[in-house]
């Protein structure tokens, strides 16, 4: 039983087969047998889970999974308090209405990889970022969810899935969480998870980072 982080980069398709060319996850992991847990869209960034085991993978992807998602975005605009509270409250989309999501304004993340290409910007208009959280997956819901605030999605980096980060990953890089831990947290019908840190100071169950690291 395998759980495997990786930092999927720009423009790279989230799976392993690519009908037209474009880059996959086959350029960046050669382990047999995995499989994404969930989607990521191919211009969007960031943490993708994959295991072989199935059990994991509907935990992971279920609906109403406590594992919610964190996403750090790049907006146009200049977000406020009260532009984020419809997003707190729920959203209607054409789908529906969402659940709430907390939303709060955070400064540029330290340490972020740059972006290739880079982003398209406006000399007159500002650039802000955001971290929301979600606790379901629509189809590009976090675009639609800003684009309905005024706020359109300039960059979309997915930074957490449950306790587990991104953090420590460049793109293309990935790694694998230690057997007990994945089973600690993904145990069937655990209601409650724990604050896993893995890559926090003095972890002893983080693993060695793997996978050439490409932009």
């Amino acid at each position: 039983m395998q759980l495997v982080l990786f930092n999927k980069p720009f423009q790279v398709l989230p799976q392993f087969t690519s009908p037209d060319g474009r880059r996959s996850l086959a350029d960046f992991l050669s382990l047999p047998g995995l499989y994404p847990a969930g989607r990521l869209d191919y211009d969007s960034e960031g943490l993708m889970l994959l295991t072989d085991f199935g059990p994991w993978q509907a935990r992971i992807t279920q609906p109403g999974s406590q594992l919610a998602k964190r996403y750090r975005v790049q907006v146009e605009g200049d977000p406020t308090d009260a532009a984020l509270e419809p997003m707190r409250r729920g959203l209607v989309l054409n789908d529906g209405a969402t659940r709430p999501a907390p939303a709060r304004v955070i400064p540029e993340p330290a340490g972020l990889w740059p972006r290739n290409p880079p982003i398209r910007t406006r000399k007159a208009i500002p650039t802000a970022w955001i971290e929301l959280e979600l606790s379901e997956g629509r189809n590009r819901q976090v675009r639609r969810m800003t684009a309905a605030i005024g706020l359109p999605t300039l960059r979309l980096i997915r930074w957490a899935v449950g306790p587990w980060t991104v953090e420590g990953l460049a793109p293309g890089q990935w790694r694998e969480v230690p057997r007990a831990e994945a089973e600690a947290v993904l145990a069937a019908g655990r209601r409650e998870l724990p604050q896993v840190r893995p890559n926090g100071p003095g972890s002893r169950s983080a693993s060695r980072v793997r996978g050439t690291a490409r932009s």
